[in-house]
Order: structure tokens, then C-alpha cells, then sequence
């Protein structure tokens, strides 16, 4: 080739429109050189002649398979994408001398002595122990995350890597994405922590341009993408996923395709959730790689695969920082399950379900799965719950059509024959903790998944003055206050759906009843912390009671649930990782069910 022909481009790489995959586009007389490329990414594929497609990560993780490009000097990066990739290979040589020498890697770290002199003059709020702990771990690494659990000052110590990172001259905006039940959280933080208070804006129709601090929600993030984008490119900006587990789908969810479109914008990365993987490796692998993209998935992988999970806990340990709960000193918390067995009637209507379910849900029909799994589920509380459908007040996930039952169907003569005063024994076992709690001056939190659930049992514990959140209610604040406050309200009911962040019940109750759980691990972790976090006297007797009818679905949850959480345990080195929380999940069409619930779910249809 001449010298001109050298000199132009010959292949152009840069993002699509979604930033999570890369565009190839090659000049004419490339274009086999292009399909030989495309065919070295794993997803690679043509979008027409001379451009081709791969995405992000397998990019990052296989740059060097560019190396077979015949032009070298044609070569030609976005500005953008060639500083992802550099920063990604720098950050993943860190990462592998971190895993593969990790007491190396410890020498070599920020000490948490040095923390106060790198915060900068603005700094004036205090930090416990674990926080100076935190923030030195998470300033050695380029980006980073942080697995504490709630309690442990996990938005003052992102701040604190925020404010260390500014003095330093890398960032000079901070980006936070979370749930609404945080916004008060980092909007005091920021006013507390800094000498001059940090200018945060919540993300609604108007916009703060002299804002500093931009704070959205996740069900926001997809269609407010130009605006954020546009935020992140105009400074160097850092970006904090709060309640990070809620992306833990990764690209394959709304949140996590947000979420992963707005990271390779930013000079800094931090996540943060003390669940990083309430259903299994597949969520720490979609989390971390949001930290390190291609490599954090990988580093997963590996780990994971390679053995125990003690084995992996070990190899993962330096890329993350956890405070557990041993830690903060919390008196212990253990649930316990009690069964109940359900009436002849019931046992008849469930089974005639069973039977209409099995055979109506196809095994590779998620969504259908998912239905009936949540009909099972209001089977195993109540059988009257099937003859109505969800509300608008009701979660997405739980939101199901009136059971269609042809008049000659065997259950359609069952629920004819079920009085409307039968009562449920969960309702009555719940019934029976609440009044004997009330006795002893104790107050009690009832969480029930259903709606209808819930408003039945506002009216069957009537006496103790109930106060009830949920979706529809109008005035949330006001029943919590009452719950609080006043001393005939001895009960509070509640979903975890709607509950189960920002909110702290532990100063006046240590009481709590599932009617009933599914197979989402987070809903049923994060509501466990209401009552369970810093700040209990050491001699507090916290006592949870779950709910369970024998011979149901209810036992299929439990085992599942169970399974969970000891991966979670195990994989994050910390034993009490039962009585962890803080997350609510992105919501699922299939009631949260993964493969291994979908296979534990049929094989109880079969046996009944």
C-alpha cells in the first residue's frame, strides 16, 4: 500500500446508541478482514456492508484480538471508547494483581490512618472505625464497591471516597442513582459531611445546571438517559449505584442497561448494597461488571467455577469492601418457621389447583410459572384470595387477572362450597402473636405479600388499632407516626414491596410476622432490617416468625430461600448473612423466579 493509503482509516470503532456495544466500521476493500474480526467476538454479527457489531464487554475483555487487523496504522478509536479501554486494561492488570497476590495488594493499599488528610479542607464529618476501613480500600482501587451492611454509614463513606477523589482533582460532580426512599438520606448527607454543603438536585422535569450533586431514581434512569449522558460528558464525573442490587440483571434488565450505558461515561465507579447476589452468581457477575466492564464478570466466573465457595469468597475478597453485622455488634436475630396445617377443605381446594396449574403452566413459559407460583401462594394463606384478582394498588409483580375456572372444573365447585367465614390458620396463628404481643406491651409487624391479604387483616385485628401501609394508601407518614407513637397501635401491615426501604422500625418494635414469603430473597432480607440495625440495645430480643403451611408451596420457598442465602453467606465470607438486607428488586414478570426455583416450583406440581 502507498503512504497515503497507511495513513487513512481503515477500521473505525466507537459506541452504538446504547454504549453497551461497539460499532466496526471498515473502508472499502476490508470488508473480508471485517467478517474474519466480527468472528473473533463471541457476539459479533454484520449489521450491513462493512459494519459490523459486538458488544462492550466482550470488546474490553478480547481488545487484543484486534491485533489481526491487517492496517494497524488504520486504526481509529472514538475518544470515548479508546479512553474506556485503556482505563479498563490498567484496571484490569489492578484487578489481577490483586487476585492473584492479595497480601501484596494489601501492603500496597491507602491505610485508613491516611484518610483524613486525603478528604480534602471541605470534610468536616466524622467517620466510625469501619468507614475509614472502607474508604481506604475503596480509594486503592480505581473503581470499587462496597458490600457493607445497612447500618454501617455506606452513603457517608461513598461520599467520603467522593470528597477524596475531588480534592485529588479527578472528579468534580457526582452522579447517584437510587431509590426515592433515599433521596433524604444523601440530601442530608450532602449537608452534613462538607463544610460548605454540596448543591444536590433531585432529577425531576426542571433541571439544576449548577448542581453538583444529580440524584435519580431507577425507574427514571431509561428515559432520562440524554440528560444524564449529556451531565456525565460536560465534567469529570464520578457515579454511585445505591441499592445496587436493583441492576443486578444487568443488560438483560431495563435498570442494568441503564445503568451500563451511564458507567463508561464516568471517571469513577462505586456500587453499593449489602446483597450483591440474593439469587446466585449471576447477580454479582452483572454488578461487578458494571464496576469493571468484561473483567468483573470474569473475575466472577473464575472464581465461582474454581471450587468451593469458600475458595471463591477468598478470590473475590479484594475487589470489595463488606462490614458485617458481627462487626457493628448487633444482638443476634434468628427467624423461625412455624407450620400450620390447613383445613380439609383447603387441603382439597389446593391440590385441585395443583392440578389445573401443572397443567396449564408450560415448563419453559416463565411468566405463566410466575403466576402460578403467586396462586399458589395465596392458596397456601388463603384459598378466597384466588377469587379476586390483583388491584392498582397491588406491585407489578403481583398484579394477576380473576382465576378463569370453567364452572364444571372440580376447584370451581370447591370455591363455591368455601364460607366466607372460614378462616385462615395463618391468619389466625398471626392473630394470636399480635394479641399476645399486645399483651406483654410489645408491638408487631405483619407483612403479607397480597393486598387482599392485607386489608383482611386490618379488619381482623381491629381491636389493636392497626396501622397499614401499602400502595394505595394516602397517608404513609401518618401510619408510621401512629405506629411510633401511639400506644394503641400495636400493629403495623405491611408488603415488602412497598415497606421494605428507608425506613427504621427498630427503636419501638422487635416483633415481626410473615404470613407469607416468595422466591424474591431480597424483599424478604430488606424487611427483615426494618427491625434489625444499628442502634439496638445489646440485650433486645428480636423474635421474627414466618408462617408456614405444611405440605404447600410455602415449604418449596423456604428451602429456596434458604439456598440463597447461604450462597450469599458463603460468597461474601460473612456467616450472618441471614440477617442481612437492603434491597428491593427490579420488578419481574416471573414473581422473581430463577431456573433453580423454576425446577424446585415443577417438581412440587409433580409430587402433589
Amino acid at each position: 500500500m502507498s503512504e497515503s493509503t497507511e495513513q487513512a482509516v481503515s477500521l473505525h470503532l466507537d459506541f452504538d446508541e446504547t454504549r453497551t456495544r461497539v460499532v466496526f466500521s471498515a473502508a472499502s476493500g476490508f470488508a473480508d478482514d471485517l467478517v474474519q474480526l466480527a468472528g473473533r467476538f463471541r457476539a459479533g454479527s454484520h449489521l450491513g456492508p462493512g459494519t459490523a457489531i459486538a458488544d462492550l464487554d466482550d470488546v474490553l475483555t478480547r481488545v487484543d484480538q484486534l491485533s489481526s487487523w491487517p492496517d494497524q496504522a488504520g486504526v481509529q478509536w472514538a475518544d470515548g471508547l479508546r479512553d474506556l479501554v485503556v482505563s479498563t486494561i490498567q484496571d484490569a492488570a489492578k484487578v489481577e494483581q490483586r487476585l492473584r497476590d492479595p497480601e501484596a495488594a494489601l501492603a500496597s493499599e491507602t491505610r485508613a490512618d491516611e484518610i483524613p488528610a486525603l478528604l480534602g479542607d471541605e470534610w468536616t464529618a466524622p467517620l466510625g472505625e469501619f468507614q475509614r476501613r472502607d474508604i481506604a480500600k475503596l480509594l486503592s482501587l480505581q473503581h470499587g464497591a462496597n458490600f457493607s451492611v445497612p447500618g454501617a454509614g455506606k452513603t457517608r463513606s461513598a461520599l467520603g471516597v467522593y470528597a477524596a477523589q475531588k480534592a485529588a482533582g479527578i472528579v468534580t460532580r457526582l452522579l447517584v442513582v437510587c431509590p426515592k426512599s433515599a433521596y433524604e438520606s444523601w440530601q442530608h448527607e450532602t449537608a452534613v459531611c462538607f463544610r460548605h454543603a454540596l448543591r444536590p438536585h433531585v432529577l425531576d422535569k426542571a433541571m439544576d445546571r449548577y448542581a453538583e450533586v444529580l440524584i435519580v431514581n431507577y425507574e427514571r434512569l431509561e428515559r432520562a438517559l440524554p440528560t444524564l449522558c449529556g451531565w456525565l460528558k460536560k465534567e469529570p464525573a464520578m457515579v454511585i449505584l445505591d441499592e445496587a442490587h436493583r441492576m443486578k440483571l444487568g443488560a438483560r434488565g431495563t435498570y442494568g442497561a441503564a445503568c451500563m450505558t451511564l458507567g463508561p461515561l464516568a471517571k469513577r465507579r462505586l456500587i453499593l448494597t449489602g446483597t450483591p447476589a440474593p439469587n446466585g452468581r449471576k447477580d454479582l457477575e452483572n454488578l461487578l461488571g458494571f464496576v469493571w466492564p468484561g473483567h468483573g464478570q470474569r473475575a466472577v466466573e473464575r472464581a465461582v467455577s474454581g471450587g468451593s465457595l469458600a475458595d471463591a469468597s477468598k478470590a473475590l475478597k479484594p475487589l470489595f469492601t463488606r462490614t458485617t453485622k458481627q462487626e457493628l455488634g448487633l444482638p443476634p436475630m434468628e427467624p423461625r418457621v412455624r407450620y400450620v396445617d390447613m383445613p380439609p377443605l383447603h387441603s382439597e381446594i389446593y391440590d385441585a389447583l395443583v392440578g389445573k396449574e401443572g397443567a396449564l403452566s408450560g415448563k419453559d413459559d416463565l411468566s405463566a410459572l410466575g403466576k402460578t407460583a403467586l396462586r399458589l401462594l395465596m392458596a397456601a394463606t388463603s384459598p378466597a384470595l384466588l377469587l379476586e384478582g390483583g388491584n392498582r394498588y397491588e406491585p407489578l409483580s403481583y398484579q394477576l387477572d380473576p382465576l378463569e375456572i370453567p364452572r364444571g372444573h372440580s376447584l370451581y365447585t370447591l370455591l363455591q362450597k368455601l364460607p366466607d367465614y372460614e378462616l385462615s390458620p395463618k391468619y389466625a396463628e398471626t392473630a394470636a402473636i399480635v394479641a399476645k404481643n399486645a399483651a406483654a406491651g410489645r408491638k408487631t409487624l405483619v407483612w403479607t405479600t397480597f393486598v387482599r391479604s392485607l386489608t383482611t387483616l386490618e379488619r381482623l385485628l381491629s381491636e389493636f388499632s392497626p396501622a397499614v401501609v401499602y400502595g394505595g394508601t394516602p397517608d404513609r407518614d401518618e401510619q408510621i407516626r401512629r405506629f411510633r407513637e401511639d400506644s394503641d397501635c400495636s400493629v403495623l401491615i405491611s408488603n415488602p414491596a412497598t415497606l421494605g426501604e428507608g425506613i427504621s422500625l427498630h427503636q419501638v418494635c422487635h416483633d415481626a410476622v410473615y404470613v407469607e414469603r416468595d422466591f424474591v430473597a431480597g424483599r424478604y432480607l430488606q424487611s427483615l432490617d426494618r427491625i434489625h440495625r444499628l442502634g439496638l440495645a445489646p440485650d433486645t430480643e428480636t423474635r421474627v416468625t414466618v408462617l408456614a403451611t405444611r405440605d404447600t408451596i410455602d415449604e418449596v420457598v423456604e428451602v429456596r430461600l434458604d439456598q440463597k442465602l447461604e450462597f450469599m453467606g458463603k460468597i461474601l465470607d460473612d456467616p450472618s448473612v441471614q440477617q442481612l438486607a437492603d434491597l428491593e428488586e427490579e420488578p419481574s414478570v416471573a414473581a422473581g423466579l430463577g431456573p433453580e426455583d423454576v425446577a424446585a416450583l415443577l417438581g412440587h406440581l409433580r409430587r402433589r
